[in-house]
């Protein structure tokens, strides 16, 4: 299996069919890929149900979590009662004839399972956010460049056709010179999932503890941030950010109100990113603004505003209407 048809294939993941080709056996028939789901919660389970609907191309040989009742659940999605089960990833990854884990973990586990993984021989994708830290995260490119396998993180946007359209929107210049972003992702809930009994608080909740995750940032406004790093091709030079656990004292560690702005110097660029678990009205927002017009984002819509100086209409143009 080569890295290109790995990355076409593992490309349907998040429903970005990026390229046709598929790999193909000795007999020139469509090969499957071997899979394993590292991780049954919600985003292990959807990606267990995304394979599930392609079983030409995967094949879902076992799953793998610490909780009895995670593993059950997936063990449903998947259709297959006799699928095999495992509670250490390690087990998993002795299975030569696997191709491709999905780690789908809480954060802090993500580098020690997909170092494990990569050093097995084994194909990876990897949700988001990529590491826990940033030592974490050159490490892991620094392993993939060595074993020469395929490491793709789940940042969903570089996937969507809507948000590849607004990158080739940018390159061509129809928002001019971009200076501002604003983004948002609001809800106005905890974000605490139910906990059978007490012991399991973390491994559930494990969002609101400082040792598994890097809160609102890591779970929702690094898609936004990754986006325009990729969009642009560019990292900020500045960071500047706040938070709190200003609604919800009920034992979390990890702030419950954000705000990031991320200054990217060189490029004239300046970029608020929010978040609040106190307030729905806005919910989702993404917005880029340059000299020629801008760009308002939902998660499957968008529309082009042109500045009046512009004096063009309002159009669609190739799926972002306006």
């Amino acid at each position: 299996m080569d890295r290109r048809n790995f990355i076409v294939q593992s490309g349907l993941l998040t429903g970005g069919l990026l390229f046709q080709n598929q790999l193909l056996n000795a007999a020139g028939e469509p090969a499957k890929l071997k899979v394993a789901i590292i991780g049954c919660g919600d985003r292990g389970n959807g990606i267990l149900s995304i394979l599930k609907g392609l079983p030409q191309m995967y094949e879902t040989t076992a799953l793998c979590d610490v909780l009895d009742f995670r593993l059950a659940a997936a063990v449903k999605v998947s259709g297959n009662p006799s699928i095999r089960q495992f509670k250490d990833y390690r087990k998993v990854l002795d299975d030569k004839a696997l191709d491709a884990v999905i780690i789908a973990t809480p954060l802090n586990m993500h580098f020690p399972v997909a170092k494990a993984a990569l050093e097995a021989g084994k194909h990876v994708y990897l949700e988001k956010t990529m590491t826990y830290n940033i030592p974490e995260a050159i490490a892991l490119v620094s392993l993939v460049k060595k074993q020469s396998k395929i490491l793709q993180v789940g940042h969903q946007y570089r996937y969507t056709p809507l948000y590849y359209k607004v990158r080739e929107m940018i390159a061509k210049g129809y928002l001019g010179k971009v200076t501002q972003i604003d983004c948002r992702w609001d809800r106005n809930w905890n974000w605490r999932r139910a906990v059978p009994e007490p012991s399991m608080e973390k491994q559930i909740n494990w969002r609101m503890y400082k040792e598994y995750s890097g809160g609102l940032v890591a779970e929702l406004l690094s898609h936004q941030i990754d986006f325009i790093n990729w969009a642009f091709n560019i990292t900020p030079d500045e960071v500047f950010a706040t938070g709190g656990i200003d609604f919800y004292k009920d034992g979390r560690e990890t702030f419950d109100n954000v705000q990031v702005m991320l200054r990217y110097a060189k490029e004239g660029i300046i970029g608020n990113f929010g978040s609040t678990c106190g307030n729905a009205r806005d919910g989702y927002l993404f917005k880029l603004k340059g000299t020629k017009g801008s760009v308002s984002l939902l998660m499957h819509d968008g529309v082009f505003y042109p500045e009046t100086e512009t004096k063009k209409e309002l159009q669609t143009i190739d799926g972002v209407a306006g």
